[in-house]
């Protein structure tokens, strides 16, 4: 009974409201998972890197709640650990942007590959 409840409160969350910027207070309150958790997320998943305020206040966007929510979503729900929902969440989105420079370099040299081939015809 009480592994049904708990399935339940997970389960539910607010709809998301329609502003820029969340604290985190109300990203918690919004995805039913606590502050703390959120703030660990943080440093284990580089797809979820909140905006900071001049005085230290983390804003979330609605991208990072959905992101949250997927988070979530493969950890409580599909019992992922939470190398398999990184590897799962770089798999959904593309790679992780700190990739970015690596990927623009193969990009380039693959480009630059099509060039000369082109050019020999």
């Amino acid at each position: 009974m009480k592994k049904q409840a708990q399935s339940e409160a997970r389960a539910s969350h607010e709809p998301i409201p329609d502003k820029l910027y969340f604290k985190i207070g109300e990203v918690a309150r919004i995805t039913g998972v606590q502050p703390y958790i959120l703030r660990y997320w943080e440093s284990e998943f580089s797809v979820l890197q909140p905006k900071k305020s001049g005085t230290g206040q983390r804003l979330y966007r609605k991208k990072d709640i959905q992101t949250v929510l997927k988070i979530k979503h493969l950890l409580y729900d599909q019992k992922f650990t939470i190398a398999g929902a990184k590897r799962r969440l770089l798999s959904d989105g593309g790679e992780a942007p700190s990739d970015l420079p690596e990927t623009l370099r193969r990009l380039r040299e693959a480009l630059e590959g099509l060039a000369a081939l082109l050019r020999k015809q």
